[in-house]
């Protein structure tokens, strides 16, 4: 749950950042992958870390 979590707001973060910086549609695709991929990698790393120290 976690994870989805993450990749959610990654992918709204890249929106927001494609958005500030005056992107075209293709940049808002591009910028919302690659956020989403960093924050559920990041994300899956501190559930197991948590889940681990449980």
């Amino acid at each position: 749950m976690n994870t989805l979590f993450a990749l959610l707001a990654g992918a709204l973060v890249g929106a927001l950042l494609a958005r500030r910086r005056d992107g075209n549609p293709l940049d808002y695709a591009q910028y919302m992958v690659v956020f989403a991929l960093i924050f559920a990698v990041v994300g899956m790393f501190l559930t197991i870390l948590v889940t681990r120290m449980a």
